[in-house]
Formats: C-alpha cells, sequence, structure tokens
C-alpha cells in the first residue's frame, strides 16, 4: 500500500545503497501548521509516528494537527494513535500472547479463513530471561548444565516457541541464557532507525517499543522512544 502524505512532508535523501525516504518534521512550520522549536525530542518522534501512519482510518489528520500543536500546560485529554515499529516480550507475558496468536488461528481455520493471516503486525521479541534457575555452579560448565535443564524442565514451552518462531511472520524468540530482557533490547534489539520496502521504495523512520517488561525505558538512553 502507498504512503500517504497529506501535509506533503515526504522527503528523500541519497546513500550509497540507494534513495531513501522520510517523513520531515521540517515541513510542518513552513507550512504553517505547527512551529515545533521547543518541542521535547520525545514529541517529535511521536508525531513522526502519526505522520507516517496519517490514513484517515486508523490515523487522522486532527491526531496529527493536535500533537504538532501540543503544549505541556495543556488540560484537555486526547488519545495519541501511537503505531510502535515493535514490541518485546519477557516470557510470563509473552507465552500467553503467543498463545493467543494459536487460538486466533485455530479459530480463523474453523470459520474456514487462512490462519496464516493471523501474524503480529509490528516486529515482536519475546526474550526469555525470567525462567533459568541456579541447580549448578563452581564449575566452567555451571552455565550450560543450568540452560540443559531449563529446557528438560520446560519442554512443551519451547517447543510451543518453536512452532511460533516457524509458523508466524514478524516473531522470534530469544533463547535462555541470552540475558535479562532490558539488557538484551539495549545491546542486541534495538535498532535506533528502523528501514521498510513499502511498493519498491526505501522508507526510514525512528525505533520505538512498547514492551512488557518495567524496565523497557531503559532504551531511552540509546535515543529510541520506548514504554513498558
Amino acid at each position: 500500500m502507498a504512503k500517504r502524505d497529506p501535509f506533503d512532508v515526504l522527503a528523500s535523501f541519497a546513500l550509497s545503497q540507494g534513495t531513501v525516504k522520510f517523513y520531515r518534521l521540517q515541513r510542518l512550520p513552513e507550512t504553517g501548521v505547527a512551529d515545533l522549536s521547543r518541542r521535547p525530542i520525545s514529541i517529535k518522534v511521536l508525531l513522526e509516528n502519526v505522520l507516517r501512519h496519517c490514513d484517515d482510518q486508523v490515523v487522522m489528520v486532527d491526531d496529527v494537527m493536535a500533537l504538532a500543536r501540543w503544549q505541556p500546560n495543556r488540560t484537555d485529554a486526547q488519545e495519541i494513535p501511537f503505531i510502535p515499529a515493535r514490541v518485546v516480550l519477557q516470557d510470563f507475558t509473552g507465552i500467553p500472547c503467543v498463545v493467543d496468536l494459536a487460538a486466533m488461528r485455530t479459530a480463523m481455520h474453523q470459520l474456514g479463513g487462512d490462519p496464516k493471516r493471523i501474524n503480529p503486525v509490528v516486529p515482536v521479541d519475546l526474550v526469555i530471561d525470567h525462567s533459568v534457575q541456579v541447580d549448578f555452579f563452581g564449575s566452567p560448565t555451571a552455565f550450560q548444565a543450568n540452560v540443559q535443564l531449563e529446557y528438560e524442565r520446560n519442554r512443551e514451552r519451547y517447543a510451543l516457541l518453536r512452532w511460533a518462531q516457524k509458523a508466524f511472520e514478524n516473531f522470534r524468540a530469544v533463547p535462555p541464557g541470552t540475558g535479562i530482557v532490558h539488557q538484551v533490547n539495549l545491546e542486541y534489539l534495538a535498532r535506533v532507525i528502523f528501514s521498510e520496502q513499502v511498493d519498491g521504495a526505501s522508507f526510514v523512520y525512528p525505533d520505538t517499543l512498547v514492551g512488557t517488561d518495567s524496565h523497557t525505558t531503559m532504551v531511552n538512553g540509546l535515543g529510541v522512544v520506548g514504554w513498558g
């Protein structure tokens, strides 16, 4: 589906790999929408998000206008139709999500539809970090022995996740023993800048996320707007 541009802010620049497109916020003051010079960076990231998704169905032109004219002393409440670039889950909250997706596929099949149409809309990473226990210690092989015992104890769980990683688009599972979720998010998962192909054109935009771990906001230190 072609990207809409109701505010005429779509711009491009050349890289060695080719031309990429992006939504240029500086165009909004030029067209009289709003002065963004004193807006917090987090608000600008959210504004780019609603601009990019503005389709007059999920995200309306009025949503963009309201956020562009945001003021810290506003007393009226208005929802922001934020669509994160990705989602990060830890195991305790993530596995029920996988079960829900599997149940939705079953329901789709029972209704005569194609179950493969049921997938996460944005990339999802599920990090197994709360599960490994310390049964072995004081030896060079303790770490591997603890991880192996974790797989044996929770064989059914990992069979489900292995199936899900193959069955669903936009879903990855990070195995136990890799690290705690907010560390993995900072060191491995955060992209800072996302890119995607739309109708043969390359688009770039800021990394944003929603996570189910309370420390997800640590990723803000990389300039990535995240909630958890």
